[in-house]
């Protein structure tokens, strides 16, 4: 049995990245250094024949995923399908899918919701409520940032998609792209890598930078390579 890999890529630095402040849900755009991350990781990737390609809903990844594209070798056309039900009925169209490269836009694959502290600066936030009450709200596995998701309430969601949506296309060969963030990223590599909530704070996710997975054929982990 063969199967295809995994390659997971975190956006690049964000406007709001560069600027210091917690953006969560609000749609930001890349920086200039964040297109350059893009780019390299496009470079990167540049002779990897995706199948199948996943992407957060939010700007800063789809940017993201548009300079990978463009510096792929591959010719065939990037088609992005919608969830919304609106979108998804109207954009029917009859075509040669060989073609094409399916790309599907999830809210699932968003980044964690950081509820009140969206739009605040980082270094003023520690000030008001000091440096451990905002490292638990960052970094903690259960502790929800004020009217925010925690990175647990993420994986409930993105842990999912990743079982119902990803896998199967993983176990009939496919080599699979998720551009997504730095939390929905790192609650798949959670599952993936079977590390615990104790330990998953201190993993981090770097912007640009291709994690491949392989997989044996019970879908157990085999090698995982920073590109």
């Amino acid at each position: 049995m063969i199967l295809g890999k995994m390659v997971l890529v975190r956006h690049g630095q964000s406007q709001w990245n560069l600027e210091n402040k917690f953006t969560g849900w609000v749609d930001v755009p890349l920086s200039t250094k964040g297109r350059e991350e893009a780019i390299s990781a496009g470079k990167k990737l540049k002779d990897t024949r995706f199948d199948t390609i996943y992407v957060s809903h939010l700007i800063r990844a789809i940017q993201t995923l548009h300079y990978i594209l463009l510096e792929l070798s591959d010719t065939r056309i990037p088609i992005v399908y919608h969830e919304e039900k609106h979108i998804h009925d109207w954009e029917h169209y009859s075509g040669d899918r060989n073609k094409e490269i399916p790309v599907y836009q999830s809210v699932d694959l968003a980044e964690r919701y950081y509820g009140d502290l969206q739009g605040l600066n980082k270094a003023d936030t520690m000030k008001k409520f000091g440096d451990k009450q905002v490292h638990l709200w960052r970094r903690s596995y259960d502790i929800k940032p004020p009217n925010g998701e925690s990175l647990k309430d993420t994986c409930e969601r993105t842990i999912p998609y990743y079982q119902n949506i990803i896998v199967p296309q993983l176990q009939t060969g496919k080599n699979v792209l998720i551009v997504a963030h730095g939390n929905s990223l790192r609650s798949i590599t959670k599952y993936v890598e079977n590390i615990s909530d104790k330990e998953i704070p201190n993993v981090e996710i770097p912007t640009g930078i291709p994690i491949v997975y392989t997989f044996d054929p019970q879908m157990k982990l085999q090698n995982k390579m920073l590109l």
